[in-house]
Protein backbone atom coordinates (compact mmCIF):
# COMPACT_ATOMS: atom_id res chain seq x y z
CA UNK A 1 0.00 0.00 0.00
CA UNK A 2 1.28 3.72 -0.59
CA UNK A 3 1.93 5.81 1.95
CA UNK A 4 -0.73 8.68 2.48
CA UNK A 5 0.05 11.61 -0.38
CA UNK A 6 -1.00 14.62 2.70
CA UNK A 7 0.75 13.34 6.19
CA UNK A 8 2.68 10.52 4.65
CA UNK A 9 1.05 7.64 7.04
CA UNK A 10 1.74 4.09 6.40
CA UNK A 11 -1.38 2.74 8.17
CA UNK A 12 -3.58 3.72 4.35
CA UNK A 13 -6.21 1.07 3.50
CA UNK A 14 -7.93 0.17 0.10
CA UNK A 15 -11.96 0.97 0.36
CA UNK A 16 -14.13 0.36 -3.31
CA UNK A 17 -11.15 1.42 -5.39
CA UNK A 18 -10.05 4.18 -3.07
CA UNK A 19 -7.04 4.04 -1.08
CA UNK A 20 -7.63 5.61 2.44
CA UNK A 21 -5.54 7.48 4.71
CA UNK A 22 -7.35 6.94 9.34
CA UNK A 23 -5.20 9.44 10.33
CA UNK A 24 -6.34 12.81 8.27
CA UNK A 25 -9.19 11.19 6.57
CA UNK A 26 -7.47 11.58 2.89
CA UNK A 27 -8.89 9.56 -0.25
CA UNK A 28 -7.25 9.23 -3.05
CA UNK A 29 -7.12 6.29 -6.54
CA UNK A 30 -4.41 4.91 -7.64
CA UNK A 31 -4.47 7.13 -10.99
CA UNK A 32 -4.18 10.31 -8.72
CA UNK A 33 -0.94 8.98 -7.02
CA UNK A 34 1.05 8.33 -10.05
CA UNK A 35 0.08 11.71 -11.67
CA UNK A 36 1.31 13.25 -8.68
CA UNK A 37 4.72 12.28 -8.32
CA UNK A 38 6.86 13.74 -6.30
CA UNK A 39 5.16 16.30 -3.68
CA UNK A 40 7.04 18.80 -1.36
CA UNK A 41 5.84 21.13 1.41
CA UNK A 42 6.84 23.90 3.35
CA UNK A 43 6.66 24.80 6.37
CA UNK A 44 3.20 26.15 6.18
CA UNK A 45 1.94 23.06 3.85
CA UNK A 46 2.09 25.19 0.59
CA UNK A 47 3.46 22.41 -2.15
CA UNK A 48 6.57 23.64 -3.77
CA UNK A 49 7.96 23.81 -7.12
CA UNK A 50 10.41 23.25 -9.71
CA UNK A 51 12.04 27.17 -9.66
CA UNK A 52 10.43 28.40 -6.83
CA UNK A 53 11.70 30.62 -4.51
CA UNK A 54 12.00 30.18 -0.82
CA UNK A 55 12.87 32.14 2.58
CA UNK A 56 14.80 30.26 5.25
CA UNK A 57 12.43 30.25 8.59
CA UNK A 58 15.08 29.64 11.46
CA UNK A 59 19.44 30.29 11.40
CA UNK A 60 20.83 26.51 9.89
CA UNK A 61 24.44 25.66 10.70
CA UNK A 62 26.05 24.15 7.91
CA UNK A 63 28.96 21.69 8.54
CA UNK A 64 32.43 22.74 7.78
CA UNK A 65 31.41 26.45 7.27
CA UNK A 66 32.34 28.88 9.85
CA UNK A 67 28.65 30.69 9.84
CA UNK A 68 25.37 29.69 9.85
CA UNK A 69 22.37 30.55 7.06
CA UNK A 70 20.52 33.47 8.31
CA UNK A 71 16.66 33.06 8.72
CA UNK A 72 15.16 35.44 6.43
CA UNK A 73 17.82 34.56 3.73
CA UNK A 74 16.17 34.11 0.19
CA UNK A 75 16.85 31.49 -2.13
CA UNK A 76 16.21 31.69 -5.83
CA UNK A 77 15.64 28.63 -8.59
CA UNK A 78 15.08 25.73 -5.88
CA UNK A 79 15.34 22.12 -7.34
CA UNK A 80 13.11 19.26 -6.09
CA UNK A 81 14.89 16.19 -5.53
CA UNK A 82 14.12 12.62 -3.55
CA UNK A 83 15.44 12.37 0.25
CA UNK A 84 15.28 13.53 3.76
CA UNK A 85 16.69 16.99 2.30
CA UNK A 86 14.33 17.24 -0.50
CA UNK A 87 15.44 20.95 -1.98
CA UNK A 88 18.38 21.25 -3.98
CA UNK A 89 19.60 24.83 -4.25
CA UNK A 90 23.09 27.81 -4.48
CA UNK A 91 22.51 29.57 -1.70
CA UNK A 92 24.71 33.45 -1.87
CA UNK A 93 27.98 33.03 0.56
CA UNK A 94 27.64 29.27 0.88
CA UNK A 95 27.32 27.47 -2.65
CA UNK A 96 25.45 24.49 -3.48
CA UNK A 97 23.57 23.34 -0.55
CA UNK A 98 20.58 20.44 0.26
CA UNK A 99 17.85 21.81 2.46
CA UNK A 100 15.21 20.68 4.63
CA UNK A 101 12.05 21.63 2.84
CA UNK A 102 10.35 22.04 7.38
CA UNK A 103 12.99 24.60 7.39
CA UNK A 104 11.72 27.31 4.66
CA UNK A 105 8.39 29.31 3.44
CA UNK A 106 7.40 29.77 -0.25
CA UNK A 107 8.26 33.36 -1.41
Amino acid sequence: MPNCPMCQSEYTYEDRGLFVCPECGHEWSESDAAEEGLVVKDSNGNQLQEGDSVTVIKDLKVKGASGAIKQGTKVKNIRLVEGDHNIDCKVDGFGPMKLKSEFVKKL
